[in-house]
């Protein structure tokens, strides 16, 4: 049963994420929405924010839904929400209202996105015990790769049958089949688990002991380092992405057209990444593949503050940007690993705050460092320092870690 079924609840979840990923092609619809409707573009990009910050919030309330409710009810609900939330985005530009994009957009799709976020991923885990890593990479690959597939269509449909029409169509798609898509995911009916003598570095839980509630592991030292971490990872990354063409102007003198394909191009770095980094985890540990990311985090920003080459800029971002989508990916499994599962999608909920605070402040800290030093190079020593505090937090749980191991070891 396991066998045979779990591979279509993955790729439920990646169908799922495809379709609220589609967030991460907002900058597709501002230009033609403030034109149309004459709204500054900064108003309009506020829909964006909005809508992960609500993301955030709710999915630390949805969380803890999905473990009472199940994954099918919550994703049921996340589709009418984010559905309901586009339709409404084209009805708002319709009536010129922006107090109402902000509220469908930003509020109700926001709470779409956070209750479809967390949906798949904690129940996927559970279909793949031993390949944790490998799961949540599918499934969060679909959100990363989703801009790109929206991005086109979007632009086609704009010029096709109006901006209206557009939110009006997608809004139907997304809710098609993302209510499809949530009739499969569901709970396996006996949850494989590790006997601890069986332990290994590289798989399943790595701490010894009974499986926490989301209550209990909300306690513990290992879940604000977690928090930390995450929290850093996506400030550096989702300013990164907020100033990648501008920074790689005024850096490197990169042509507009070429910071445009190379936008393009971290694109498909940040959705491989995603799956890439999460299959890693799998073999090499959790707690090595945060350590990693952070350290080529630090080398690559410090690369692109000394070698201020083109190509060696497009490099340093495209891993930069890897490292970015590999914190969605591999925080599941490492919540996993260290509280088990037993309510893992509460837990995860309660982390992907950590998104909500840095969906605000990585932007803001760009954009405040660049308009008081009138560069990007203390943007960068900034992100370079706050790396060197989560690589420091990266030891310390990993440090704990093998402690543990060495226990179960003895025991066994």
């Amino acid at each position: 049963m396991l066998k045979t079924n779990r591979y279509v609840v993955a790729f439920a979840g990646i169908m799922f994420h495809l379709m609220i990923g589609s967030v991460y092609a907002w900058s597709v619809f501002t230009n033609p929405i403030a034109k149309q409707t004459g709204w500054a573009e900064s108003s309009v990009a506020l829909a964006f924010s909005i809508a992960i910050f609500f993301l955030g919030m709710s999915a630390a309330f949805m969380g803890k839904v999905v473990e009472k409710i199940g994954p099918r009810l919550t994703g049921t609900i996340a589709s009418f929400l984010y559905g309901i939330g586009t339709i409404m985005t084209g009805f708002a530009i319709h009536q010129d209202a922006l107090w109402l994009l902000y509220l469908s957009y930003g509020v109700i799709g926001g709470l779409g996105l956070g209750a479809g976020y967390v949906t798949p991923v904690s129940t996927i885990i559970k279909w793949f015990p031993d390949k944790r890593g490998l799961a949540t990479g599918l499934a969060i690959m679909g959100f990363g790769f989703a801009a790109m597939l929206t991005g086109p269509v979007a632009q086609r449909l704009i010029a096709s049958v109006g901006l209206e029409r557009t939110f009006y169509l997608l809004g139907i798609f997304y809710f098609a089949v993302m209510l499809l898509a949530a009739q499969f995911i569901i709970r396996p009916q006996n949850i494989v688990t590790t006997n601890p003598a069986t332990l290994k570095n590289t798989g399943t839980r790595l701490t010894n002991g009974p499986e926490l509630s989301a209550n209990q592991a909300l306690k513990t030292k290992s879940f604000a380092f977690l928090w930390l971490m995450f929290f850093i990872n996506i400030t550096c990354g989702i300013g990164l992405v907020s100033a990648a063409s501008p920074m790689a102007q005024s850096m490197t003198g990169m042509s507009v057209q070429t910071a445009a394909v190379m936008v393009g191009i971290i694109g498909l770095f940040n959705g491989f990444g995603r799956l890439i980094w999460a299959t890693l985890s799998d073999f090499i540990g959790r707690p090595a593949t945060f350590s990693t990311i952070f350290i080529l985090d630090i080398v690559m920003l410090s690369a692109m503050l000394i070698f201020k080459v083109p190509f060696l800029f497009v490099v340093a971002l495209c891993l930069l940007m890897s490292c970015y989508g590999a914190g969605f990916s591999v925080i599941p499994a490492y919540l996993g690993d260290i509280f088990g599962t037993k309510e893992l999608g509460a837990v995860h909920g309660y982390v992907l705050t950590a998104w909500a605070a840095a969906g605000v402040i990585g932007p803001l800290l760009l954009s405040l460092t660049h308009q008081l030093f009138h560069n990007y190079t203390f943007t960068l020593i900034a992100f370079v320092l706050i790396d060197l505090i989560a690589l420091l937090l990266s030891f310390w749980i990993q440090r704990g870690f093998v402690k543990a191991n060495k226990l179960v070891k003895t025991k066994s």
